[in-house]
């Protein structure tokens, strides 16, 4: 399998510390029309780096799959045999383009990010850090790949084009951004049918739950709140099992956030590279948007912040989206009267804007303290609320689990046995959400 690498962008400078990003497209698209935006701007934000795309079989520069003449079936193809084919491109071409020894990272939305997983199983030697978007250690059930793999062979990539159209882009982005909608779409239409029904079969086996913990590259997760295919719940299920890796959400995005918002992938991209954390440009923890919010001075781990009343308003407001999803938020904003106004804007102000803001605690372990109290309290409504804000914070299911079973130690046994039915409940809503 013969794949093609493309620079989408060159090192402008040689004061700063080489560096080499390799990025893998999604499904349907070629790697230009996704990330050479983001690549352009990380460019800007480190000039010395060289970000490397490899389109997939069939897609963008990339030759098709052999298929014998005459023939209506794909042939059957894994991704460990996509992630052996981008190690041999690599392979070949970093020479090149980079002094031996240079860093090497990896980037990948949708397959590519499913791709990037296995690389990081299989070749963890070869890479420093990984960055997965809008992806899963399973994506979707295996029938529905079947399915699609089986229309797109006999009737050609122009069948899936509305039906991505749909699921690719948050509400809003191909009124706002014609030419990058059309340019992937185009690139969707103009893939090879066998091809994409091949990387269909690829994702219907494709399946590494069960070995995220295996990993032991730096991982940086992100996903795009509206993203139906990948949402949230999975990335932050491979944040949860990898060790150490990072979890962002992208308020607004969809499935292809590398060009849904560029900047904000670049800005996060260069600070996760160089071992910065999250940041890079996102208007708090996720927010979509390519101009620098306005900073609101956080609070320190030794005293509180200097900012106004209206200030820590907002940020705990920001966060509180995040946390709780901009549906639930709406939901209670549209209950406020003029005798619940005051309670609410407390609870953004003192309980999201002062304490959930402040850097001495990540928000993983925030949420597991939240469910502790929670079950010790009994507040099963609040309960079931912070388990799917656990998930979305990058809590496992399983660590879930696990706090629950100490809830039963601390807090009493038939606290925890509510707490567990409350928590299944609200899991199964997620579950059921995603469907």
């Amino acid at each position: 399998m013969e794949l093609t690498a493309s620079v989408l962008a060159a090192p402008t400078t040689s004061t700063g510390e080489a560096r080499v990003l390799v990025v893998l497209p999604s499904l349907g698209t070629s790697v230009g029309a996704l990330w050479q935006q983001a690549a352009m701007q990380l460019a800007e934000l480190s000039p010395e780096s060289t970000v490397i795309g490899i389109d997939l079989p069939g897609h963008g520069r990339s030759a098709p799959i052999d298929v014998p003449a005459g023939s209506t079936v794909a042939p059957r193809m894994t991704v460990r045999e996509l992630a052996e084919a981008v190690q041999s491109t690599l392979a070949k071409i970093l020479p090149d383009v980079a002094a031996p020894g240079t860093p090497v990272d990896l980037a990948g939305d949708s397959i590519g990010g499913a791709i990037a997983l296995q690389l990081a199983l299989d070749h963890p030697e070869s890479f420093g850090r990984v960055a997965v978007f809008c992806t899963a250690a399973k994506i979707g059930e295996a029938s529905a790949w079947e399915e699609r793999a089986q229309t797109v062979a006999t009737s050609g990539t122009p069948t899936q084009i509305i039906g991505s159209a749909q699921r690719w882009f948050g509400e809003g982005f191909m009124d706002r951004e014609p030419e990058a909608s059309a340019a992937l779409l185009h690139s969707l239409q103009d893939a090879d049918r066998f091809s994409y029904a091949a990387l269909c079969y690829a994702l219907a086996e494709f399946d590494v739950r069960r070995r995220l913990p295996e990993i032991s590259l730096p991982l940086l997760a992100v996903a795009g709140s509206e993203d139906q295919p990948t949402p949230a719940t999975k990335l932050a299920e491979i944040a949860g099992e990898v060790p150490g890796a990072l979890l962002e959400v992208i308020e607004g995005a969809a499935h292809l956030v590398p060009i849904e918002a560029p900047a904000v992938t670049a800005g996060l991209l260069d600070d996760f590279l160089r071992g910065k954390g999250l940041g890079g440009g996102a208007s708090g923890s996720g927010a979509v948007s390519d101009e620098s919010a306005p900073a609101v001075a956080l609070p320190t781990a030794s005293g509180p912040r200097e900012a106004s009343r209206d200030e820590v308003r907002e940020a705990g407001m920001t966060v509180r989206r995040q946390v709780l999803s901009d549906a639930h938020v709406d939901r209670a904003n549209a209950k406020v009267d003029e005798f619940t106004t005051d309670f609410q804007d407390l609870i953004t102000r003192y309980a999201w804007g002062e304490i959930w803001t402040r850097p001495g605690l990540d928000r993983r372990m925030r949420s597991a303290i939240t469910l502790t109290a929670m079950v010790a309290g009994g507040h099963e409504a609040e309960l079931a609320m912070h388990v799917k804000a656990a998930l979305r914070n990058g809590l496992s299911r399983d660590e879930i689990k696990e706090v629950l079973l100490q809830s039963a130690i601390y807090c009493s046994v038939p606290s925890a046995n509510t707490a567990f039915s409350v928590a299944a409940q609200a899991l199964a809503e997620v579950d059921e959400a995603e469907e």
